[in-house]
């Protein structure tokens, strides 16, 4: 056998079909980059031959661990900061991109120095621009996916097979139909976006507790477009967000904060007319400032959002996951998607999560509210009305 029994798994064709069909829905002649590890390789070559079927164009970009590693090992900083003209050139000319996240070792990066990372990051931000604003200009069609690898199960405590079953029901792959699970998930999420657009503050409160003073924290959306995320650029997928016009206040997210690898315990940010003026953690504080540092635009709230989806109940130490949890809400520093209301630009796309459920986790946390325009419509990780997610 040329892979591992897991990678055997028949629910691979059923997400390679939601991804070709559904999530990113490839035509005839459309030009499709296929990006992968080669431990996501029955993955990738279940995806090849959907996007065949539907008759578009498949093509490899291989990504690398190792290679990567290689590259903050061995590179200048002038090799560090090169910006690749090919990689330039694919991103302004694909129609569609799938991605299969799949590390072999969620920590390979951890003792690079920051600075290096930082480098990287900032000389990636014509790239990111050209992503964004293609994107939003429906120029291109993407989404992003994980692959069950050892080290994804690892960071989140469980077995390979375990882990597997986790991933493929939080994108709905058990059910018949998955497809036609997003479009009813969908349906319910419209309700949560129609009812925010035109609002012009959400409210984020939680309590003090644990020692630290909460969370309060007030966005301006007043000209914000909200999104419906509902599986097509990210798989799985259940979230409502926006691109803010303003932020202030203070939150302590619950939840560590994920990048690169490497885990940011206990981020407390404060937000003054929209950008963060004030960070601290517990732990890898260095690391949150440096990545906060790396260029104008990493200190601005690029994002903020609201988590839709209750299949997913617990932390697993994946942003693609934990940001989508039924009951939290997140907020990326960094760059903002141009069609939802952000013009804000940078190397840095870093979501961070707080839980709002009461008991959340089993950590015994107060709960928290979300109000828009003075109205609270969520509360204890619940949304109050009914027919909206988690609340049929």
């Amino acid at each position: 056998s040329r892979y591992p029994l897991i990678m055997h798994d028949p629910r691979v064709f059923k997400l390679a079909d939601v991804l070709v069909n559904y999530s990113t829905g490839v035509k005839k002649g459309d030009l499709v980059a296929i990006r992968g590890d080669y431990n996501a390789w029955p993955a990738i070559e279940a995806t090849y031959a959907a996007v065949l079927k539907a008759g578009g164009h498949p093509f490899l970009v291989i990504q690398s661990e190792r290679l990567a590693e290689l590259m903050l090992e061995h590179g200048s900083d002038e090799q560090i900061s090169f910006l690749n003209p090919l990689d330039m050139e694919r991103i302004g000319r694909i129609d569609v991109q799938i991605a299969f996240w799949s590390e072999n070792n969620t920590k390979s990066l951890s003792r690079f120095p920051s600075e290096k990372i930082a480098r990287q990051q900032n000389a990636r931000r014509p790239f990111m621009k050209v992503f964004m604003e293609r994107a939003a200009k429906k120029e291109l069609r993407w989404t992003g996916t994980q692959y069950p690898t050892n080290a994804s199960a690892q960071d989140a405590e469980m077995s390979l097979e375990q882990y597997a079953d986790f991933v493929y029901r939080a994108g709905l792959l058990h059910l018949p139909d998955p497809a036609a699970a997003w479009k009813k998930i969908s349906e319910k999420q419209e309700r949560v976006r129609a009812y925010l657009q035109g609002k012009k503050q959400v409210h984020f409160k939680v309590p003090a507790h644990d020692g630290h003073d909460g969370t309060d924290l007030r966005v301006n959306v007043s000209k914000s477009t909200w999104i419906n995320c509902d599986g097509h650029e990210n798989f799985p997928d259940g979230e409502v967000f926006a691109g803010p016009q303003g932020v202030d206040g203070h939150v302590n997210y619950t939840f560590p904060a994920v990048y690169q690898g490497k885990e940011v315990e206990g981020v407390r940010l404060v937000f003054k007319g929209g950008r963060v003026v004030d960070a601290s953690a517990k732990k890898n504080e260095d690391f949150l400032i440096k990545m906060l540092d790396q260029d104008a635009g990493a200190r601005v709230m690029g994002e903020i959002a609201i988590g839709t989806n209750y299949s997913i109940t617990e932390f697993s130490r994946n942003t693609l996951f934990d940001e989508k949890i039924g009951g939290t809400f997140h907020a990326a520093v960094g760059a903002g998607y141009p069609e939802s209301g952000s013009t804000n630009e940078s190397g840095l796309h870093w979501d961070m999560v707080c839980d709002l459920r009461a008991n959340g986790g089993g950590r015994g946390a107060p709960g928290g509210t979300i109000a828009a325009d003075g109205e609270v419509f969520h509360k204890d990780g619940r949304f109050l009305q009914p027919g909206w997610p988690g609340n049929e």
